[in-house]
């Protein structure tokens, strides 16, 4: 009886385990996908980097209240305080920066296919700096959810007017992304959480931007109009408390390559919402392209096979 009992507890774990990283996944893959009509909806009179900077000091001060009600804010010192403001560089800032600039020259369609290739820039991360050997099976679905993309996108990608600068701008976006993935990871095995992390980093973006609008002489002005304040809260709340710390949680739990494929699963949330919201309508070709980011979901998600462990022979007994 003992024993049964000793067998169920690790099993209930991982699937109370399992249960969370879904939860966590498919919330990534909601908010982060429906947050692009959001997006679009800041577009206007207002600076890029001021409202990029409204987000973030929102979200920031939302997040340190939430902290402080929790009694649960830590001043990050010595090397944590540097990886924390590289973080908040990487992901607040500098991302945001070179995919809006990518958005310029090229077709927003081959920007979200460049962005997607988050999940192979986080592997080659992790081995470069952590060792992590690069899994057949995580490459495998990585290439198949890219090529999915490219086919659901690929009546954009041939009308857009992109060149290679606005392509090295989205590259610098998703490598800006990764690093600030690789961060997170290493603040929390060093015990400091994702909201504990991204409150500061989230400041240190703001006040780069910030800082950035003053040095170009940007106008301040703020849009009093219902839908940019309702995007602006929707991105600072749901797209940036919610998300990224959920987001940078399943770094924590999963490893940056596999909790980076939402990257490549959320462009697909944004085109059912652009059907509804734009009129996008889906053909062979896109719906080929969706069971293709699918397959490759099975793929990344797929433990590799390990050999089972031999059973010594029972010694023969003695006379």
């Amino acid at each position: 009886m003992l024993g049964s009992c000793s067998h169920t507890q690790p099993h209930t774990l991982a699937m109370h385990t399992l249960s969370a990283n879904a939860f966590l996944y498919a919330l990534v893959v909601l908010i982060w996908g429906t947050t692009w009509l959001a997006l679009k909806w800041q577009l206007g009179l207002v600076p890029i980097a001021l409202s990029i900077a409204y987000r973030f000091a929102l979200a920031g001060t939302v997040l340190m209240l939430w902290l402080a009600w929790k009694r649960q804010i830590v001043w990050p010192r010595g090397k944590a305080a540097v990886w924390v403001g590289a973080q908040g560089l990487c992901l607040f800032c500098l991302n945001f920066v070179c995919f809006l600039q990518a958005s310029q020259t090229l077709a927003s369609g081959l920007v979200a296919v460049v962005f997607s290739s988050a999940t192979l820039w986080n592997a080659a991360l992790s081995w470069l700096i952590h060792g992590r050997r690069l899994a057949p099976h995580v490459l495998a679905g990585g290439a198949l959810g890219l090529m999915g993309l490219v086919a659901l996108f690929w009546p954009e990608i041939q009308t857009g007017q992109g060149n290679w600068a606005g392509l090295a701008w989205a590259l610098g976006g998703t490598l800006c992304f990764s690093c600030g993935n690789m961060l997170s990871a290493a603040l929390q095995q060093q015990g400091l959480k994702p909201a504990q992390t991204n409150a500061w980093g989230m400041w240190v973006g703001t006040c780069i931007l910030l800082g950035y609008a003053t040095w170009a002489g940007m106008p301040w002005s703020y849009d009093t109009s219902w839908r940019y304040t309702g995007a602006l809260l929707y991105l600072a709340i749901p797209g940036s408390v919610i998300g990224f710390t959920a987001y940078l949680t399943l770094v924590g739990r999963m490893g940056p390559e596999k909790a980076a494929y939402s990257t490549v699963l959320f462009p697909v949330v944004a085109l059912n919402v652009s059907a509804w919201a734009e009129g996008y309508r889906w053909s062979a070709l896109s719906l080929t392209g969706l069971a293709l980011v699918m397959l490759g979901n099975v793929l990344v998600f797929r433990k590799a096979a390990t050999p089972a462990p031999t059973t010594p022979p029972a010694p023969r007994p003695t006379a």
